[in-house]
């Protein structure tokens, strides 16, 4: 019989436990003292297992050499800071340090960070979180697939287009990256849908809508067949609750 896990112990100990098991006849079952059946009993999880403290190393005498060196390096110019090599063999030349590189290079690794944090100079990490109302947005690709048609692989190219807030997609294949595709992906899943976003629609820079990019600005400029396109869209009337009442704009991002 496999060996129980310490979740799965605990699990049984509950079990005969609540089945009206006494304490010693569960010491007795499961070869295990009374503190164990205790712990089992009082708690589902067990208590995690208590980390050593680490274990003391030829660096230790030394580590504080290397932070100095990591902090000299916040205002020294690019190509003079310090190289885990360079680290490294200062340790060696200068501290007659007996370590090794991967000593080194481990320790680096940890507290370079801890360091960048504690001066105030580590990148602040942040997130925006998105929200999207129902029916106001959704989002356009339009890319290659290798499909398997006939018994040979084929690329071809799937449209797809997804409501941002429901994830309700509707995807369409064309032998064709044309103009033509595009537009006809568009009419396909606005009509399965059963109606435009209220709001917009977002598009990478796809050739079929997107004439030129102007530089700095990432203005774009937009084909005429596209503005006529989407022109055509502005007063779909609605045919589904998917859709509030409205009209549909597009922006390229």
């Amino acid at each position: 019989m496999p060996q129980m896990s310490k979740v799965e112990l605990y699990a049984a100990i509950r079990r005969d436990h609540r089945a009206g098991m006494k304490m010693r006849e569960l010491e007795r079952k499961y070869n295990v003292s009374w503190r164990t059946v205790k712990k089992a009993v009082d708690s589902v999880w067990p208590e995690p297992r208590k980390k050593l403290p680490p274990r003391p190393t030829a660096l230790d005498p030394f580590k504080p050499v290397i932070d100095k060196m990591l902090r000299t390096d916040f205002d020294a110019p690019r190509k003079q800071r310090h190289t885990i090599t360079r680290i490294f063999h200062r340790l060696v030349e200068e501290h007659s340090a007996d370590v090794s590189y991967q000593m080194v290079r481990r320790y680096v690794a940890d507290r370079k960070p801890e360091i960048l944090a504690a001066s105030g100079k580590a990148p602040v990490e942040a997130f925006v979180p998105q929200t999207h109302l129902p029916g106001h947005e959704a989002e356009v690709d339009f890319g290659d697939v290798t499909v398997r048609l006939a018994g040979e692989l084929v690329t071809c190219y799937l449209f797809s287009l997804r409501l941002s807030y429901s994830g309700k997609a509707v995807h369409r294949v064309f032998a064709s990256c044309g103009q033509e595709a595009f537009f006809e992906g568009h009419v396909h899943a606005l009509r399965t849908l059963g109606g435009v976003p209220r709001t917009k629609i977002r598009y990478d820079n796809l050739k079929s809508a997107v004439a030129q990019v102007l530089g700095l600005s990432r203005a774009r400029v937009e084909t005429d067949r596209w503005i006529a396109f989407r022109s055509h869209f502005v007063h779909v009337p609605v045919g589904s609750h998917c859709f509030p009442t409205g009209s549909a704009t597009s922006t390229a991002v």
